[in-house]
Order: structure tokens, then sequence, then C-alpha cells
């Protein structure tokens, strides 16, 4: 007997379009359109989210076969047990594809209902482009497309104060709110557009930075059969993420969208702020730094994921002592709020469900330890009065990692920029002192001296002399024992 499709067994529900969202993909389906579908059953939220596709890649055939449903699979372990629950999303009202729907979107965007713009067009996507045009159906940038569709809908209701848009973009980048309402200003000024629809998108129109953290592994092609089998029906969209979420919104004006989104309202893991610094820090010391004070270390003692790192009794007490004693008492949040999400972090690690290789969290480690670790290591010196020990290694591991070259005689690759592999081509068999005596004082590479805090660079030279003379688990072992 052939199994059922999903239209078959499910029946798509009716929303009130209020949401232009740019991006079909894993994340967004799996984030925000989730939490809409959630706030829609638990607070009559009446969201529907009208999805435009913004690049050519791809098609949108699955979503219309299956009505823009599809099942989401959250799995992992929070609060001790290990989760494993699905959900049939159905807040996605309707797709369209940015080039063969032009005219579609345009009218989509004049919606008298519309009131937020949701995007995720990458890193890459919040650009200005000074090539891109006007008259082109669309522009090809997203600022370039919202741009155009913000100046439709200024012209179609007159320029009215209430009819401007709450703009929530989650690409990965800092301030991104901030950054895709200069592109916008830069357009409108570059396309010559009146100063009057300028100052309706500077004075109607609110530019969130937002902060998004859920790690989506997306649609599972190795166990999809198996899934949909164990469901009872077909869905080719299904989408996989772990159950930990977090979304924060900030503006100056954060009051207005937390009373037309309250997604908070329906138990959803949303933060609303007029500032979004401290929230960025504390996931990027605290979740980022992590990663990268122990991968290195870590692969160089014979482990190959996040998840045997957890399991190893060693390694499992090297990141607790560098994330709860080093990092999160240097966090500028309240420390009961930080020792919590650090403490989620470290479920997020277990996650038996995601195998996370350090190889790939190593890519580019120079910048990530600049960006991630150093700040700590500045503030724990300044605090106590002494380094923390178990950072300060980790740039040891760091050296160690990019001038081996390989593991019990197997070689791996090593991916960087290309000064920061000159340099360690350079530097591979020099001494540890030599070594490190000239890494430290890379300015380039740390936007400061390091020889500059006291006693570090002694601590790191008898960190990577250490690796090389008896190995890196050895060397870990000596650290935790000082």
């Amino acid at each position: 007997m052939s199994r059922p499709d999903m239209i078959d067994v499910f029946k798509p529900e009716k929303h009130t379009v209020k949401v232009m969202q740019f991006g079909e993909g894993n994340f967004l389906r799996a984030f925000v359109d989730y939490m809409i579908d959630v706030a829609n059953e638990k607070i009559d939220l009446d969201i529907g989210v009208a999805v435009v596709k913004p690049i050519d890649y791809g098609t949108l055939d699955a979503f219309k076969k299956q009505q823009n449903m599809y099942t989401l699979i959250l799995r992992g372990v929070a609060n001790g047990e290990t989760i494993n629950e699905s959900r049939v999303i159905r807040s996605i009202a309707e797709v369209m594809d940015a080039r063969e729907d032009y005219a579609h979107m345009c009218e989509t965007a004049c919606l008298d209902t519309l009131r937020f713009v949701v995007s995720n067009t990458t890193e890459a996507g919040i650009v200005y482009d000074e090539n891109d045009r006007f008259e082109l159906e669309p522009p090809a940038s997203y600022p370039g497309k919202l741009t155009k569709l913000l100046y439709l809908r200024w012209k179609k209701f007159s320029g009215a104060a209430d009819k401007g848009l709450i703009l929530l973009p989650v690409e990965l980048i800092d301030n991104n709110g901030v950054k895709l309402r200069e592109c916008v200003l830069a357009l409108a000024k570059l396309w010559k557009l009146e100063e009057d629809f300028v100052r309706w998108v500077e004075e109607c129109n609110i530019f969130c930075s937002t902060l998004v953290d859920r790690i989506v592994t997306g649609n599972p092609r190795d166990e999809l059969e198996a899934l949909c089998e164990k469901a009872g029906y077909t869905d080719v969209l299904m989408d996989i993420g772990e159950p930990f979420g977090l979304w924060v919104i900030a503006s100056d004006k954060i009051d207005i969208v937390k009373k037309e989104l309250p997604l908070d309202q329906a138990g959803m893991p949303v933060v609303f702020t007029d500032n979004i610094k401290p929230y960025r820090e504390r996931k990027v010391r605290v979740l980022n730094g992590a990663h990268t004070s122990m991968v290195l270390g870590a692969y160089l003692a014979g482990l190959d994921t996040v998840g045997e790192c957890m399991a190893d009794p060693l390694m499992r007490r090297y990141i607790d002592s560098a994330v709860f004693e080093e990092i999160v008492p240097e966090v500028p949040l309240p420390l009961d709020e930080v020792t919590a999400f650090a403490k989620s972090v470290m479920e997020r690690f277990e996650n038996p469900f995601i195998r996370h290789q350090l190889l790939s969290i190593a890519l580019n480690s120079v910048s990530k330890w600049r960006a991630r670790v150093l700040p700590s290591v500045i503030d724990y010196t300044k605090t106590n009065g002494k380094l923390p020990k178990v950072l300060t290694f980790s740039l040891a591991a760091l050296a160690a990692f990019y001038t081996a070259g390989e593991r019990e005689g197997i070689k791996y690759e090593v991916r960087d920029d290309a000064a920061v592999m000159e340099f360690f081509a350079e530097n591979a068999s020099a001494s540890a002192a030599d070594l490190i005596e000239k890494l430290v004082a890379r300015e380039d590479f740390w936007g400061m001296n390091l020889s500059e805090i006291n006693g570090f660079t002694a601590a790191v030279i008898s960190g990577l002399d250490d690796i090389r003379t008896m190995g890196a688990k050895a060397a870990i072992e000596k650290l935790l024992a000082e």
C-alpha cells in the first residue's frame, strides 16, 4: 500500500498575510515560521507568511504541491531530557518567485494588512550595490528589492505614516537592521527618489537589529524515507532543528514591535530589547568562544566531534573550566542569566542527533579567536590580575594545530585567509618561542600586540612546548592539574 502525501493527511490553515519573508530556506522555516505557527495556535495571532524566493536557484514546486505545509522536527537535549518532537507548520500562506512572480510580489508588498518584512539572504545579502537599478524587475540585490517595494508601498498609500513596516533581518551580521536601513537610504539617494519617500523610510519604518540562535540541520536526506514512514505520510520539505532557540529583537521603538509581534506570550524564546550588544556578546563569548577555545586542542587530542568532546571526561573538564570559570563571569549580563545560558549551551553540545565535526568549526580560527576568545582573556586578566589558563592555552593549541598539519600520521587541512596561511607556512618549523613571539606581535591578526598582556607570551610558549613534547592530551591533563 502506498504512503499518502502530506496534503492527504493535513489541511492548510488560512491566516491574514502580515509577514513578507525573503528566503524559503531551512532556517527561517525552523525558526521564524515555526514561532509564528505556534503563536497562531496559542494566542490566535492570525499571521500568515508570504514567502519570496529572492534568488534564481531552486524551485517552489514542493511548496505548491504540499500547499506550503511541512513537518518540523526538533530534537536534542533540553533541561536534561532528550527531546524528539514534531509539528506540522501551517503558517506559510503563499510562496512566490521574485522574478517569475514579480507583479504579485509588488502587490503583496502593498497589502493593507502587511506589517513585517523578515529576511535571511545570507551574510552577503545586506550589501549596497551601486550597480543595482530601480527599473529592474526586480532589482538585483535584496536591499534593492526592498527599497523598490517600500517605494511602491509609499506610493500606494500616499505616504501614510501608519503604512510603514517593521523590518526584521536575521542575517548573521552585527547590527543587521542598521546596515539594512543604511543600504535602503543609500539606494534611495542613488536612484534619486523623492525626499518625502526618504523621510517616510526614516520616520515611519522600524528597522530592527536581531540576533538569532538555533542549529538547523535542515532536510534529513539520509533519514527522510524512514522519518516519513514513521510519520505515516510523505513530506519532501521536512526540516530538522534543535530544541534550543533564541531571537533577540532590538529597536529604539521596541514597545511597538513587542505589541504587534507578541511571540513571547506564546512561550516562544523571543527577547525584546533596546540594546542588543550584551546578548550578542553573550552568544559570541559563551557559545562561539567555547567552540573556538576547545576544538583545536581537542582535535589534536584525538577527538573528532563536539559530542565526543562532551563525552570525554578530560575535555569536559577543560570546556567546563573555560566556560564557567573564565568566560561566564566576564559577560556583562546578570550572572545567573549567563550561567543558565551556558548550561543550555552545554546541553546543545551534547545533542546526540548532531555530529558537529571539529574540523568544520576550525575554519578561520585566527579571526574567530580574536572575536570570540580574546575579549574574555582581556577582561578576565583585568578582573583577576592573572591569566585565564584554559583560554590562554587555547592559543597554544591554535598554533600547534596550524603548524602540525597531521594527527597520528594522517594529514588534515588547515583553512584560513592568505595572510594567516602564509605566516604559519613560514614559521612551521620555528621553535615554540620564536613562533609565539612572532604570532602574538601580529597586530593585524589580533587588533593589538598580545605581548602587552602580562605573562601571556610566556604562558602560550609553555603550552605549545607541552603540546609538542608530550602530545595534546597530556598537555591538557597537565594544564588542568595545575
